[in-house]
């Protein structure tokens, strides 16, 4: 499979996870999005700091597939390690611990193919 589509894919799997470990939050009586949601004060600039986050990983379902390679390569290893670092952080509950992992084991997967990743030797075959 071609690694583009291969890191594109692993980020796509990756936020349906935080999506719906995001959805069940919502649930969750003691989870901070649902304290956050009952009126508990967010620091400043909280919600934006979380969208900015979330889009990064957005994001690279489409860079993982444009960017030249070198920029995509170092873009999917340092936005994989600052959401690895994220996912590790947040949340709580046995659900959170079990998309956590998942989520995880996924962007080092991510990590781990895109240091891995050598650029592509065009064919030297006469045709």
């Amino acid at each position: 499979m071609d690694m583009r589509v291969k890191l594109s894919t692993l980020w796509i799997f990756v936020l349906f996870n935080m999506i719906y470990a995001d959805i069940i939050s919502l649930m969750d009586t003691t989870s901070p999005i649902r304290k956050v949601m009952g009126g508990a004060p967010m620091p400043p600039g909280g919600l934006l700091a979380g969208a900015i986050l979330m889009e990064t990983a957005i994001a690279m379902v489409l860079l993982s597939r444009v960017l030249k390679y070198k920029a995509n390569r170092w873009a999917n290893i340092i936005i994989a390690v600052i959401n690895i670092v994220a996912v590790i952080t947040g949340g709580q509950g046995l659900y959170y611990v079990f998309f956590a992992t998942i989520e995880v084991v996924c962007m080092s997967l991510i990590v781990w193919y895109a240091w891995k990743w050598k650029p592509e030797v065009e064919s030297t075959t006469g045709s």
